[in-house]
């Protein structure tokens, strides 16, 4: 279903003339009692009767009287018939009797400031931990730019590492009718839709950089990871969210990820395993610097010609040079006062 812009007339004209209606009704019933009162009995149950009529039922034209804000939409349907959104802001006068619709103005997503926080009842749904039913009676639309922040969800990456990720979506209404009509409710889809998207990006990636993992799907191992390319995996998660609720009349227009780190069950080893190819790779480059260092040193005495020393007393001597430069303690020395040999 397609959106129409409902052409609405103005409503102050209306507003004053069913003021003007109330108080004529007034006086009708005022003067119809006076008639009674001097006998005119037929007119002045005529009048009378008018008078009670439009008092009681006069409060009906009143309720086409609408008030749209900026960034606010009102879908509206007689008789069950969708005729169109007010989008302009003013003060318009539509059929009385045309309803507003909108199934999702009870729902509040995490971080979307678009119900009143002040109704009664909230009632949090139990499948996604981020919306909740509240008693609020505002049927219009908010077409603001809203945050979804859906809860941190648990996820296998490709290696099978259970993975918790957190990702905060920013969206808006763009079709009204839609939204309404296409959905139950456009929050509580946009909301579970989130959640399968997340699934279906993580888990193409590893958590880290792991040889022979394909993450752009062109049959080559790439460097692509969860924790390394954050930016580019936002990106496909907001592709893809955006091609799952086109049909909801929803605009994603960014998704980041705002936590990532493993389940706390993997976290300890996982870290450990993080710690020790730190080490490793330290003890890379400690290694390769001390050999560089006694190089130079061996290269420096013999070209200065300092010491003679044979292939025993070099083999000790790179042997003391090595532990000295590559042990974690402060080495102790030990003074050799004696002859070499």
């Amino acid at each position: 279903m397609q959106e129409k812009i409902l052409k609405a007339k103005p409503g102050m004209p209306f507003m004053i003339l069913f003021i003007l209606l109330y108080l004529a009704a007034v006086a009708l019933i005022i003067a119809g009692g006076v008639l009674l009162d001097r006998g005119v009995n037929v007119l002045g149950t005529v009048i009378l009767v008018a008078g009670i009529l439009w008092a009681v039922f006069g409060f009906i034209p009143f309720l086409g009287l609408k008030i749209i804000k900026p960034q606010e939409a009102l879908v509206l349907t007689l008789f069950g018939e969708y005729i169109g959104t007010l989008k302009e802001p003013g003060f318009f006068f539509v059929n009385p009797f045309s309803v507003a619709v909108n199934p999702a103005a009870g729902t509040r997503l995490g971080q979307s400031a678009d119900v009143n926080s002040e109704s009664k009842l909230n009632l949090t749904v139990a499948t996604t931990g981020n919306v909740s039913l509240n008693t609020g009676t505002n049927k219009k639309i908010s077409l603001k730019i809203m945050t979804l922040n859906n809860a941190k969800q648990k996820v296998n990456d490709v290696l099978g590492n259970p993975v918790e990720i957190g990702v905060a979506v920013v969206w808006r209404v763009v079709d009204t009718a839609k939204a309404v009509f296409n959905v139950d409710n456009y929050k509580e889809y946009l909301s579970l839709q989130c959640d399968s998207a997340v699934r279906d990006i993580v888990r193409i990636y590893p958590y880290d950089v792991a040889p022979g993992i394909d993450t752009t799907g062109d049959g080559q191992p790439d460097e692509g990871s969860l924790r390394g390319s954050s930016t580019i995996v936002a990106e496909r998660i907001r592709t893809l969210l955006q091609e799952k609720v086109e049909n909801a009349g929803l605009e994603i227009l960014e998704a980041r990820i705002t936590y990532l780190a493993y389940a706390p069950e993997i976290a300890a080893v996982m870290l450990q395993r993080q710690q020790a190819s730190a080490i490793i790779d330290a003890r890379k480059m400690i290694v390769e610097g001390a050999v560089s260092i006694v190089e130079m040193a061996l290269a420096k005495l013999n070209e200065n010609d300092i010491v003679q020393l044979d292939e025993e007393r070099k083999a000790a001597m790179v042997s003391n040079l090595l532990v000295v430069l590559c042990g974690n303690r402060d080495a102790q020395p030990v003074v050799n006062s004696g002859s070499l040999y």
